[in-house]
Protein backbone atom coordinates (compact mmCIF):
# COMPACT_ATOMS: atom_id res chain seq x y z
CA UNK A 1 0.00 0.00 0.00
CA UNK A 2 1.27 3.51 -0.85
CA UNK A 3 1.96 6.20 1.73
CA UNK A 4 -1.10 8.14 0.56
CA UNK A 5 -3.14 4.94 0.82
CA UNK A 6 -1.98 4.35 4.40
CA UNK A 7 -2.69 7.97 5.26
CA UNK A 8 -6.24 7.71 3.89
CA UNK A 9 -6.82 4.44 5.72
CA UNK A 10 -5.69 6.02 9.01
CA UNK A 11 -7.95 8.99 8.36
CA UNK A 12 -10.98 6.76 7.76
CA UNK A 13 -10.18 4.79 10.92
CA UNK A 14 -10.05 7.99 12.98
CA UNK A 15 -13.33 9.24 11.49
CA UNK A 16 -15.00 5.93 12.31
CA UNK A 17 -13.68 6.12 15.88
CA UNK A 18 -15.03 9.65 16.36
CA UNK A 19 -18.41 8.63 14.96
CA UNK A 20 -18.55 5.55 17.18
CA UNK A 21 -17.90 7.62 20.33
CA UNK A 22 -20.42 10.24 19.23
CA UNK A 23 -23.17 7.66 18.72
CA UNK A 24 -22.43 6.18 22.13
CA UNK A 25 -22.83 9.61 23.74
CA UNK A 26 -26.00 10.35 21.75
CA UNK A 27 -27.53 7.11 23.04
CA UNK A 28 -26.50 7.90 26.61
CA UNK A 29 -27.25 11.63 26.83
CA UNK A 30 -29.28 12.49 23.75
CA UNK A 31 -28.24 14.31 20.60
CA UNK A 32 -28.98 17.87 21.77
CA UNK A 33 -27.29 17.42 25.15
CA UNK A 34 -24.07 16.10 23.63
CA UNK A 35 -21.53 18.76 22.64
CA UNK A 36 -18.59 18.64 20.24
CA UNK A 37 -16.38 19.09 23.31
CA UNK A 38 -17.92 15.91 24.79
CA UNK A 39 -17.32 13.96 21.58
CA UNK A 40 -13.72 15.15 21.28
CA UNK A 41 -13.00 14.18 24.88
CA UNK A 42 -14.55 10.74 24.43
CA UNK A 43 -12.53 10.17 21.24
CA UNK A 44 -9.36 11.43 23.01
CA UNK A 45 -8.77 14.24 20.52
CA UNK A 46 -8.86 18.03 20.65
CA UNK A 47 -11.80 20.05 19.38
CA UNK A 48 -9.61 21.44 16.60
CA UNK A 49 -8.79 17.88 15.54
CA UNK A 50 -12.50 17.08 15.52
CA UNK A 51 -13.07 19.90 13.02
CA UNK A 52 -10.29 18.52 10.84
CA UNK A 53 -12.52 15.48 10.31
CA UNK A 54 -16.07 16.83 10.60
CA UNK A 55 -17.37 20.35 9.83
CA UNK A 56 -20.15 20.04 12.41
CA UNK A 57 -21.89 17.74 14.88
CA UNK A 58 -24.49 16.94 12.24
CA UNK A 59 -21.80 15.61 9.91
CA UNK A 60 -20.77 13.01 12.50
CA UNK A 61 -24.17 11.37 12.07
CA UNK A 62 -24.47 11.87 8.31
CA UNK A 63 -21.01 10.52 7.49
CA UNK A 64 -21.15 7.04 5.96
CA UNK A 65 -17.82 5.28 5.48
CA UNK A 66 -19.43 2.79 3.10
CA UNK A 67 -20.78 5.24 0.50
CA UNK A 68 -17.43 5.87 -1.25
CA UNK A 69 -16.72 2.13 -1.36
CA UNK A 70 -20.18 1.30 -2.74
CA UNK A 71 -20.08 3.91 -5.48
CA UNK A 72 -16.49 3.03 -6.39
CA UNK A 73 -17.50 -0.60 -6.78
CA UNK A 74 -20.37 0.39 -9.04
CA UNK A 75 -18.28 2.77 -11.13
CA UNK A 76 -15.50 0.23 -11.66
CA UNK A 77 -17.71 -2.86 -12.00
CA UNK A 78 -17.87 -5.09 -15.07
CA UNK A 79 -18.74 -2.97 -18.06
CA UNK A 80 -19.48 -6.02 -20.19
CA UNK A 81 -22.72 -6.68 -18.28
CA UNK A 82 -25.90 -4.59 -18.11
CA UNK A 83 -25.74 -1.79 -15.54
CA UNK A 84 -28.96 -3.01 -13.94
CA UNK A 85 -27.27 -6.37 -13.33
CA UNK A 86 -24.23 -4.66 -11.77
CA UNK A 87 -26.48 -2.70 -9.41
CA UNK A 88 -28.50 -5.79 -8.50
CA UNK A 89 -25.34 -7.77 -7.72
CA UNK A 90 -23.90 -4.92 -5.66
CA UNK A 91 -27.06 -4.63 -3.56
CA UNK A 92 -26.89 -8.37 -3.01
CA UNK A 93 -23.43 -8.02 -1.47
CA UNK A 94 -24.47 -5.26 0.93
CA UNK A 95 -26.37 -7.52 3.32
CA UNK A 96 -23.29 -8.72 5.18
CA UNK A 97 -21.84 -5.23 5.29
CA UNK A 98 -24.97 -3.76 6.85
CA UNK A 99 -25.39 -6.61 9.30
CA UNK A 100 -21.84 -6.13 10.58
CA UNK A 101 -22.64 -2.52 11.57
CA UNK A 102 -26.38 -2.97 12.11
CA UNK A 103 -26.63 -1.01 15.38
CA UNK A 104 -24.57 1.97 14.22
CA UNK A 105 -26.42 2.22 10.90
CA UNK A 106 -29.77 2.03 12.70
CA UNK A 107 -28.78 4.71 15.22
CA UNK A 108 -27.65 7.04 12.45
CA UNK A 109 -30.80 6.46 10.40
CA UNK A 110 -33.00 7.01 13.46
CA UNK A 111 -31.26 10.26 14.39
CA UNK A 112 -31.41 11.50 10.79
CA UNK A 113 -35.18 11.06 10.76
CA UNK A 114 -35.93 12.33 14.27
CA UNK A 115 -33.66 15.39 14.69
CA UNK A 116 -34.97 18.34 12.59
CA UNK A 117 -31.57 19.80 11.68
CA UNK A 118 -30.35 16.35 10.70
CA UNK A 119 -33.35 15.79 8.41
CA UNK A 120 -32.47 18.95 6.49
CA UNK A 121 -28.81 17.95 6.36
CA UNK A 122 -29.71 14.42 5.26
CA UNK A 123 -31.68 15.78 2.30
CA UNK A 124 -28.57 17.58 1.08
CA UNK A 125 -26.73 14.27 1.22
CA UNK A 126 -29.52 12.58 -0.75
CA UNK A 127 -29.13 15.18 -3.48
CA UNK A 128 -25.39 14.50 -3.56
CA UNK A 129 -26.12 10.78 -3.83
CA UNK A 130 -28.50 11.46 -6.72
CA UNK A 131 -25.81 13.41 -8.57
CA UNK A 132 -23.22 10.71 -7.93
CA UNK A 133 -25.54 7.95 -9.16
CA UNK A 134 -26.36 10.07 -12.21
CA UNK A 135 -22.65 10.42 -13.00
CA UNK A 136 -22.18 6.64 -12.75
CA UNK A 137 -25.21 5.93 -14.93
CA UNK A 138 -23.92 8.45 -17.45
CA UNK A 139 -20.45 6.90 -17.51
CA UNK A 140 -21.85 3.40 -17.92
CA UNK A 141 -24.56 4.18 -20.50
CA UNK A 142 -23.13 7.05 -22.55
CA UNK A 143 -25.85 9.47 -21.47
CA UNK A 144 -25.19 12.94 -20.11
CA UNK A 145 -25.58 13.09 -16.31
CA UNK A 146 -27.57 16.33 -16.71
CA UNK A 147 -30.26 14.67 -18.85
CA UNK A 148 -33.70 14.68 -17.29
CA UNK A 149 -34.13 10.91 -17.75
CA UNK A 150 -30.86 10.20 -15.96
CA UNK A 151 -31.64 12.57 -13.09
CA UNK A 152 -35.14 11.12 -12.66
CA UNK A 153 -33.92 7.52 -12.59
CA UNK A 154 -31.15 8.43 -10.14
CA UNK A 155 -33.56 10.26 -7.85
CA UNK A 156 -36.00 7.36 -8.04
CA UNK A 157 -33.35 5.08 -6.60
CA UNK A 158 -32.47 7.58 -3.86
CA UNK A 159 -36.16 8.02 -2.97
CA UNK A 160 -36.66 4.25 -2.80
CA UNK A 161 -33.65 3.92 -0.50
CA UNK A 162 -34.93 6.77 1.68
CA UNK A 163 -38.39 5.25 2.06
CA UNK A 164 -36.86 1.85 2.82
CA UNK A 165 -34.79 3.42 5.61
CA UNK A 166 -37.91 5.12 7.04
CA UNK A 167 -39.72 1.78 7.08
CA UNK A 168 -36.74 0.12 8.73
CA UNK A 169 -36.51 2.74 11.48
CA UNK A 170 -40.27 2.53 12.10
CA UNK A 171 -39.87 -1.21 12.66
CA UNK A 172 -37.22 -0.56 15.30
CA UNK A 173 -34.45 -1.86 13.05
CA UNK A 174 -36.00 -5.30 12.80
CA UNK A 175 -35.49 -7.38 9.70
CA UNK A 176 -33.16 -6.55 6.85
CA UNK A 177 -32.70 -3.03 5.55
CA UNK A 178 -31.38 -4.54 2.30
CA UNK A 179 -34.55 -6.62 1.85
CA UNK A 180 -36.60 -3.46 2.26
CA UNK A 181 -34.39 -1.69 -0.28
CA UNK A 182 -34.89 -4.52 -2.76
CA UNK A 183 -38.65 -4.36 -2.22
CA UNK A 184 -38.67 -0.57 -2.69
CA UNK A 185 -36.70 -0.56 -5.94
CA UNK A 186 -38.80 -3.41 -7.29
CA UNK A 187 -41.92 -1.37 -6.51
CA UNK A 188 -40.77 1.44 -8.80
CA UNK A 189 -39.44 -0.86 -11.51
CA UNK A 190 -35.96 0.62 -11.13
CA UNK A 191 -34.09 -2.04 -13.07
CA UNK A 192 -36.45 -1.59 -16.01
CA UNK A 193 -35.73 2.16 -15.95
CA UNK A 194 -31.99 1.49 -16.14
CA UNK A 195 -32.42 -1.04 -18.92
CA UNK A 196 -34.40 1.47 -20.95
CA UNK A 197 -31.69 4.10 -20.49
CA UNK A 198 -29.05 1.66 -21.76
CA UNK A 199 -31.21 0.61 -24.70
CA UNK A 200 -31.92 4.23 -25.58
CA UNK A 201 -28.21 5.04 -25.53
CA UNK A 202 -27.40 2.08 -27.78
CA UNK A 203 -29.76 3.25 -30.53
Amino acid sequence: MTVSGLRERKKQKTKASIQREALRLFRKHGYDATTIEDIAAAADISESTFFNYFPSKEDVVIYDEYDPQIFAMLATGKHDEPLAKSIEKLIGTLGGLFEADHDAIYERAKLSLEVPELRAHAWEELEKARDLIASIIAARTGHDAAELDVRVVSMAFVAAAFEASIEWVRSGGKGSMIDLLKKAIDAIGFYGMVDRLESKAAV
